[in-house]
């Protein structure tokens, strides 16, 4: 009886493991179909003439943000997301990539092409920065 109990756990388990796993490739499909990732100096090429968009928190852009860069931030996208244009290049970054990331995801959905993440986030940016007090 005992051991009938501890292979259905460890059955579940497995389970558990392989559907975490399934979950997880499929978001890095929909993620790459959705958004480009850039390095810095990529980053730094193309976003002059795109839209820079930073989707972090007021008080983190304040603190410092990439030169030009607009904040719309992640937890205010379902109602400011008509502020990007669809037909023009979209540059998103935050921290790290996880709201980018995300945008990116509800950004395809509304039916934007043009979608480009900085590499590593903010965080790793070495390049202007401006802030303000």
């Amino acid at each position: 009886m005992k051991e009938e109990q501890t292979v259905t756990t460890l059955q579940f388990f497995i389970g558990l493991a392989i559907a975490i796993i399934i979950y997880f490739i499929i978001t890095y499909v929909r993620l790459n179909k959705a958004v480009t990732n850039l390095t810095q100096e990529q980053f730094i090429e193309g976003y002059r003439k795109a839209q820079l968009i930073d989707v972090r928190e007021p008080k983190d852009f304040k603190a410092g943000h990439i030169l030009g860069a607009r904040n719309i931030p992640y937890s205010q996208l379902r109602q400011r997301y008509k502020e990007i244009r669809p037909d023009q290049p979209v540059y998103l970054y935050d921290q790290n990539t996880g709201k980018s990331s995300r945008t990116a995801l509800f950004l395809k959905k509304k039916g934007y092409t043009q979608l480009y993440q900085l590499n590593g986030g903010f965080r790793t940016w070495t390049g202007k920065v401006k802030t303000k007090n």
